[in-house]
């Protein structure tokens, strides 16, 4: 599984953000993540929770491949802690410090780090699927979580919302959830229509909000 680390200038310690990449994998985009918040000044690892560092192409061999995950969440958090252990060993990253951001599945799975006790600060999902197949785990979340969603995102529907939102109340988490309105699936990437599906498209409003919500998400929690 091969990720990318990004550090910011300087030499002190700076806090650290885990980023997992959509369903097909890590790619330029996800990379470019990592990037993007290391020049805001945050340690950033881009995990890649398929392996390569490749996404995969086909469409039916990444759901299958999401299937497996989304049913055996211990699989996903091990992976995840994968990831976290490896942004922990950088030294420059303050280890009290520490977000989980995700899209799509990698929301999903900062959504399961946090379920498993990991110490987050935050977790972050951008179009990420809600649903978790140990919803009892939310009492152990110990951060702030935040899911951003587009209200017309076919698959993270209001029934899935629903149950996320009373999952949370449950376990007395502190948690937001935002509704995009006229927002589909795949909201940040630009250009992601070109996979011709359908509930999945860009949306720039959306995609600006949303990242600048999660800095002061961010600018809240490491203060």
């Amino acid at each position: 599984m091969v990720g990318l680390l990004a550090l910011p200038e300087g030499t002190d310690q700076r806090p650290g953000v885990l980023i997992s990449h959509e369903g097909p994998g890590l790619d330029d985009f996800g990379r470019s993540r990592a990037t993007r918040l290391a020049e805001l000044g945050y340690v950033a690892f881009a995990l890649d929770y398929h392996g390569e560092g490749q996404p995969i192409a086909d469409w039916d061999a990444m759901s299958a491949r999401l299937a497996e995950l989304s049913a055996d969440p211990l699989r996903t958090r091990a992976l995840g802690a994968a990831g976290l252990d490896v942004l922990l060993a950088e030294p420059r990253t303050d280890p009290g410090r520490v977000a989980a951001i995700g899209y799509c599945f990698g929301g999903t799975l900062s959504f399961e780090l946090a379920r498993m006790g990991a110490d987050l600060k935050a977790a972050v999902g951008f179009h990420a699927g809600l649903a978790t197949a140990r919803p009892e785990d939310a009492s152990q979340i110990s951060g702030k979580i935040l899911a951003l969603i587009g209200a017309d995102d076919p698959f993270v529907d209001a029934a899935q919302r629903r149950a996320f939102e009373e999952e949370m109340r449950t376990g007395g988490v502190d948690w937001t959830l935002v509704l995009y309105g006229g927002t589909e699936h795949s909201f940040t990437r630009p250009g992601a229509e070109a996979v011709g599906r359908p509930g999945i498209r860009y949306h720039e409003p959306a995609d600006r909000r949303s990242w600048q919500a999660m800095l002061n998400l961010f600018e809240e929690v490491f203060a």
